[in-house]
């Protein structure tokens, strides 16, 4: 299953990329296991992407919880948490 990732802010900076397509693997079906599978590559991707650090996520534009389900075609963002004023 093929979907597009994108990284905003601080994180596009910490990753060196603004955006991919990614081939899923098998197991790799919501938005916790796609941050899980991205960590995997380690580095800077395992800091960015770390369990205890606050990433938003959203699935083709909508605010997507952890559980969101993925399906290909599908575009993903992760931001760090944005303040407005």
């Amino acid at each position: 299953m093929k979907v597009k990732v994108l990284f905003f802010a601080s994180l596009r900076e910490q990753l060196g990329t603004a955006a991919e397509d990614l081939d899923l693997p098998a197991g790799v079906g919501n938005v916790a296991a796609l941050r899980s599978h991205l960590r995997g590559r380690g580095g800077a991707w395992e800091l960015a992407l770390a369990d205890g650090k606050l990433v938003r996520a959203a699935v083709n534009q909508d605010m997507a919880p952890p559980t969101t389900s993925l399906k290909a075609g599908d575009e993903v963002a992760f931001f760090p948490p944005v303040t407005g004023g």
